[in-house]
């Protein structure tokens, strides 16, 4: 039976790598195709298919399509040109896609900026993506107008919603342009690896970086999901994340739109109407990050639990244990685990579902991936290196960081960021040989005998929380601007039952500190899932040899009241800080308070 079993994980998973590596074959830098054109010819074969469903609408793909053909042909009224940039700062909605793709038909870039961004971080995003022109509706409007002035450019508000003083109606514009196709002839000069999105991440410092996805960065990542989750015409594939990140609006998107499927989209996340809606659409896949799957898991149980039609999940970061609870659950049939970064060229696919790995690499096969680990002092980051000046690989079972070769091809191609100097300070140098180049994923990782890859944490000052990575040198920033607050010290701890790491805060605070105060400045400046979710208050911070914040005894003592001292606090959900007694703590360790 054990042999039968590894037969059957290798057919599996020979099989997924075979679909995936099929539809990305054709990818190529100097290729006159772009991502619209692949949209373009999903659309002539399935125009009257539905492309996208949201809030009791659906759009074909043909009238998907004259949407797109809309905005393109609005911003050629602009005067907007290759190496242009619009800012789209939007929630999910059904016309998002049909934005951007528009958008690359004429050669303009579109910058998907997070939503929930406000003061700050907004501003630096839209001042990054050098963009001359944002499109925001209704519910984004004041978040811009709050930044607009500090702008270091001026920069044009077109509304999605009514317009307000200043802004300009796009809905309006959009009625007197056509419909129709722009000449294939206007983006004749545009090649596969020329910029089509920025797409922004935190990274592993400092604010949020702009990461340039090519038009062949874009059709890698749609491609390959459309070929791995072996997706067809008849799928309708539930998607609740968020269009500016890649996992939503890249991977989940083409899974669909590249299958002639359909894309049942929403809003926002909800636990309470996840199932009721996955069986009223009659979905058959969704997208998840790991978080998503806990909220799932600890939810009450419902009728609609396991009356689904869903063949496949796929997402990235799902623990063993939530695995198993949503498996046996709701009656799973296949999970396709998945790793990635948005701006990197290290990609990884559990095809097979092996509990809790994110990717395989068989030995067998070592030789036609580009991707390592190496030894790292987690203090410093730095790598290890041997007598020849030369990376010391990690053996099997040990932990390592992740790295990937770069090189032309698609598969090993590194965009990097908007700005050079921050894409190369990603980039490792001398690793397998002299004078080589691989990018650093900033991920611990430890790969088995099999080749079965699992993730372990995040080096450096970036955390994990909410599906998102939260920078601690810009959430310390922000808060070292509260009143009262003399410095801050802002790290990641583990809380049991939670995904990721909750932020957590350790202030030294002058007479004039307030908790509520310091709750309404974190309010008014940070997005929700940056938000400490801890705060202790220190009598100094303790510094290293370099004067840098040292961090790895605050991490080790967490929120323990028995072991943190000092005053502590602990924001549940939805509802403001309060103390952490013992009491409190006994009862956050049982799970008792939604973080």
């Amino acid at each position: 039976m054990a042999l039968k079993a590894r037969v059957q994980r290798e057919w599996r998973f020979l099989r997924g790598l075979s679909r995936t590596l099929g539809r990305i074959k054709s990818i190529a830098p100097d290729s006159e195709n772009l991502i619209c054109d692949d949209w373009e010819a999903a659309v002539d074969r399935w125009r009257e298919r539905p492309a996208v469903v949201f809030e009791g609408r659906t759009l074909s793909y043909g009238e998907m399509d004259e949407l797109a053909n809309r905005y393109a042909n609005w911003a050629r009224g602009q005067r907007l040109k290759r190496g242009d940039s619009v800012a789209v700062l939007l929630p999910n909605r059904i016309d998002y896609l049909a934005l951007w793709l528009g958008l690359t038909k004429v050669g303009v870039a579109a910058a998907l900026v997070n939503n929930n961004l406000t003061g700050q971080a907004l501003a630096h995003c839209l001042n990054i993506s050098d963009a001359g022109r944002v499109v925001v509706d209704e519910e984004t409007q004041a978040a811009f107008e709050a930044v607009r002035d500090g702008l270091a450019k001026g920069v044009q508000c077109w509304t999605l919603g009514p317009a307000q003083a200043g802004q300009h109606d796009l809905s309006k514009a959009l009625k007197s342009v056509s419909q129709l196709r722009p000449e294939r002839a206007q983006r004749s000069d545009i090649l596969a690896r020329d910029t089509a999105l920025f797409i922004f991440t935190s990274g592993t410092t400092g604010l949020p970086k702009a990461a340039r996805i090519s038009h062949m960065r874009a059709q890698l990542y749609m491609r390959a999901f459309a070929g791995a989750t072996g997706a067809r015409e008849s799928d309708r594939i539930y998607l609740t994340l968020p269009l500016y990140h890649a996992t939503g609006g890249l991977c989940g998107t083409g899974a669909a739109l590249l299958n002639g499927g359909c894309v049942v989209l929403r809003r926002r996340f909800s636990a309470s109407h996840f199932w009721e809606e996955i069986v009223r659409e009659g979905c058959t896949m969704f997208a998840y990050i790991g978080e998503l799957c806990r909220y799932l898991v600890n939810h009450p149980p419902g009728e609609d639990d396991r009356r689904h039609k869903l063949r496949l999940v796929f997402g990235n970061g799902l623990r063993p244990d939530v695995w198993d609870d949503l498996v046996a659950r709701f009656a799973i049939p296949q999970v396709l685990e998945f790793y990635g970064s948005t701006e990197g060229n290290v990609s990884l696919f559990n095809f097979d579902g092996k509990r809790g790995a994110i990717g395989r690499v068989p030995p067998y096969m070592k030789s036609r991936f580009h991707i390592r680990l190496i030894e790292v002092d987690t203090e410093t980051g730095e790598p290890v290196r041997g007598t020849d000046g030369l990376c010391v690989a990690a053996r099997a079972g040990k932990p390592g960081e992740c790295v990937g070769q770069i090189g032309s091809d698609a598969r090993s191609d590194y965009g990097g960021y908007a700005s050079k100097a921050e894409s190369e300070k990603k980039v490792l140098r001398d690793v397998v040989a002299q004078g080589d180049a691989w990018f650093r994923t900033g991920d611990l990782m430890k790969q088995d005998e099999e080749g079965y890859f699992y993730f372990l944490d995040r080096l450096g000052d970036t955390f994990r929380w909410k599906g998102e990575n939260v920078s601690t040198t810009e959430v310390a920033q922000i808060l070292a601007e509260a009143p009262g607050v003399l410095e801050a010290n802002v790290y990641g701890v583990a809380v049991p039952g939670a995904d990721g790491r909750a932020g957590m805060a350790g202030l030294v605070v002058g007479p004039a500190f307030d908790i509520r105060a310091f709750e309404a400045h974190v309010d008014a400046h940070l997005p929700f899932y940056a938000r400490p979710v801890f705060v202790r208050l220190l009598p100094q911070i303790e510094t290293t040899g370099t004067f840098k914040y040292r961090k790895i005894d605050l991490v080790a003592e967490g929120f323990d009241p028995a072991r943190a001292k000092g005053a502590l606090w602990l924001r549940p959900a939805e509802k403001g800080y309060i103390k952490v007694t013992k009491t409190t703590f006994a009862k956050l360790e049982a799970g008792g308070y939604r973080l």
